[in-house]
């Protein structure tokens, strides 16, 4: 196991997070000066420990650096529509409020860990407009289907990517990646086109973020990107 600050990461964690790297560091990059970003991109050494601690600084020091460049979105709010959780698998189901730790939200389990459940995917988040949006196409999705923790509405959806950080009640998070779509969401999907979701497609995907502030949340609170 290996530790930073109050994060932990599994042997595979680790080895997925800094795997990720270039991957992660091109969603912070996309559509902004990159050259802000370019004197933090770390040098990797080859032994596990020492760059999961580099990449790890490296990606918390992204988002600081993009928002003092001015590189970010201006403040907006919205509201938490729905809080969803399972005991592994989907879909999710609604709840009224969650805790959520350094981990994400107590009492929610994902069926395989082997794309999730890393410490910057420790809350996934979702679109009203989004899922509307997939709706007005036909696609039969709804909340908490897809599997995202937190339904939000009313948030420019287009600005909430790698880097911005959103107050969802007591909890303050930053968003670190696109959430991929995966095989398990067809049935939601017309002629199983789950792909529909995917950021190539729009500002319709879902989006993973790091906890930076545990707390509750509960339905109805305020969302504010860029707080």
């Amino acid at each position: 196991m290996h530790s930073i600050g109050p994060y932990s990461f599994t042997e595979t964690d680790a080895r997925r997070t800094v795997g990720n790297l270039d991957e992660v560091w091109a969603l912070y990059a996309q559509g902004r000066d990159a050259g802000v970003l370019r004197p933090l991109y770390p040098t990797l050494t080859g032994d596990l420990a020492t760059d999961l601690s580099l990449v790890w600084a490296a990606w918390s020091a992204a988002g600081p650096a993009l928002r003092e460049a001015g590189q970010l979105p201006a403040r907006a709010e919205g509201a938490v529509a729905q809080l969803n959780v399972s005991g592994g698998g989907l879909p999710k189901t609604p709840v009224e409020r969650v805790q959520v730790g350094w981990r994400g939200v107590e009492g929610d389990r994902q069926a395989t860990r082997v794309h999730h459940g890393r410490p910057w995917q420790a809350l996934c988040l979702w679109s009203t407009e989004a899922i509307d949006t997939l709706r007005a196409a036909g696609h039969p999705i709804a909340p908490g289907l897809a599997g995202e923790n937190i339904t939000v509405g009313g948030l420019p959806w287009a600005d909430v990517r790698a880097g911005v950080r959103l107050q969802v009640g007591e909890v303050l998070c930053e968003i670190s990646a696109f959430a991929l779509p995966c095989a398990s969401n067809m049935r939601w999907f017309t002629g199983g086109d789950f792909m529909a979701m995917h950021h190539d497609r729009g500002p319709v995907s879902r989006v993973y973020a790091t906890v930076l502030q545990p707390g509750s949340i509960a339905t109805g609170d305020l969302v504010v990107l860029e707080p």
